[in-house]
């Protein structure tokens, strides 16, 4: 009768355990997002990468204004905010934690020397001992894998994390830039305005000296001086703020507003605004660090859902210990003492436990999901808004510039009809505040689109 021989079959069993460790993880499959119709701006047909603008390729949108002075703000916004250096110690806090998670093996070793002497006062012995051990999980379910992938996931979205740090930090570099220039424009019109009131605050006074008009114009006119003055006084705190905002973001760095002899433009610039290409694909939106982060941590929760399910698998620890001891180290090295010992731990049998944990696990990944629809959908909806909002300025652009042109010929004219006894002053006050209205509504017109240039990009994840 033949004996079977059942030595491989722990081998074989093992085998196939290790075979099947592939397929404990979850595969990660992109949500399912419904995308609603009325995102019609959004939703472009793809333009060829051909005739795209080079440099919104690279991210640096704002060199397309050809602005020396806005570049250099924003490379030293770049290079010393302080939010943005809290950012990229994150990510390097992340990735030290990732390195963490990798399954390495432990090392520890010892060494021991003792000397014994007789109590009868015989000779002394010395004995020197050694001990090397090293410490090894195995990772038969991949639960150490996933673990890995967790850290590494959110090492990945921390770094996404930071991105959009860069580009919101650049996006407020160029808005508060272009409101000094916005304000230097404002206050420069409102001391022509003040220096033209007081002309016709001194015209009105000579004719109420001469009885050609009443108190009452004199009235009106010192109204309308002390409205400008007062409005003057409130553009200068605002600039005053706006600066102070600017100067934050230079870690106290005497760069821009707080460099000795900077100053901002003294207005916008007329020139045309960058094109933006029409046809601009879905696919840029993918460019975006918020949507990226939030793709990022949706695979992160996906791997600790499986961290979490693994861990309940039952656990391998391998333990090698390397040891001798002897008269003399030399007897160690000679003949040292190998053992091996095999740990394993069934936390599977915590059932509950278990359940509670894994549930919990898989609610996390399901808000990981709803997170990004979110995320996709608010990207959407960013890109919308400032594809209308562009066509809407642009639109409106027209109309100021022809309601200012009207409104300063009816100035002129009724200061003629003024002059000319033909009117009274109201009509005349009424005609100027019409006149500084437009050229306000203007000015706000052209702030409005330069800073929509920069929310478009930055929707756009600085494509």
């Amino acid at each position: 009768m033949k004996t079977l021989n059942l030595r491989p079959l722990p081998a074989l069993a093992l085998a196939l355990l290790l075979a099947g460790c592939s397929s404990m993880r979850t595969p990660y499959d992109p949500p399912p997002v419904a995308v609603p119709a009325q995102w019609q701006h959004a939703q472009a047909p793809q333009q060829p990468a051909a005739t795209r603008d080079p440099l919104a390729a690279t991210g640096a949108w704002w060199k397309a204004f050809n602005d020396p002075l806005l570049d250099q703000l924003v490379d030293s916004a770049l290079a010393r905010n302080n939010d943005l250096a809290v950012a990229t110690l994150r990510v390097r806090r992340a990735q030290l934690q990732a390195r963490l998670a990798d399954n390495r093996p432990s090392f520890s070793s010892g060494v021991n020397t003792s000397v014994n002497r007789p109590l009868d006062g015989g000779s002394s012995t010395r004995s020197n001992s050694v001990s090397v051990g090293v410490s090894y999980e195995v990772d038969l379910w991949n639960r150490l894998g996933a673990s890995q992938d967790v850290a590494r996931w959110e090492a990945l979205a921390t770094a996404q994390d930071r991105e959009a740090t860069a580009q919101a930090l650049v996006g407020t570099t160029a808005t508060l830039y272009w409101q000094l220039a916005y304000y230097n424009q404002r206050l420069a019109a409102a001391a022509q305005s003040i220096a033209y009131a007081e002309r016709t605050l001194a015209l009105v006074q000579a004719q109420y000296e001469a009885g050609a008009v009443s108190a009452l114009e004199v009235a009106e006119s010192r109204q309308s001086l002390a409205s400008q003055r007062a409005s003057l006084a409130l553009l200068q705190q605002q600039y005053v703020e706006t600066s102070n905002a600017l100067v934050l973001l230079f870690d106290g760095s005497a760069i821009g507003p707080a460099a000795p002899g900077w100053s901002a433009p003294q207005g916008l610039a007329a020139t045309a605004l960058p094109e933006v290409a029409p046809g601009l694909p879905v696919e840029l939106l993918a460019r975006r660090p918020d949507l990226r982060a939030a793709e990022l941590r949706l695979r992160e929760s996906l791997a600790s859902l499986d961290a979490t399910r693994l861990s309940y698998y039952p656990q391998f620890s391998l333990t090698g210990a390397l040891g001798g001891s002897s008269s003399s180290l030399g007897n160690v090295l000679a003949n040292p003492l190998a053992t091996l010992g095999a740990g394993l731990v069934l936390p599977f049998l915590n059932r509950t436990e278990m359940q509670i944990s894994t549930d919990i696990a898989r609610s996390d990944y399901e808000q990981a999901v709803v997170t990004f629809r979110q995320t996709l959908y608010q990207a959407l909806t960013d890109v919308d808004n400032a594809l209308s909002a562009r066509r809407q300025y642009e639109e409106q652009a027209v109309q100021l510039e022809q309601s200012l042109a009207d409104a300063r010929r009816a100035e002129q004219l009724y200061e003629v009809r003024y002059r000319a006894g033909a009117v009274a002053l109201k009509p005349w006050l009424d005609a100027q505040e019409k006149r500084r209205s437009a050229e306000t509504a203007l000015a706000e017109n052209r702030l409005n689109r330069l800073t929509n240039h920069a929310t478009l990009f930055q929707a756009l994840g600085g494509a």
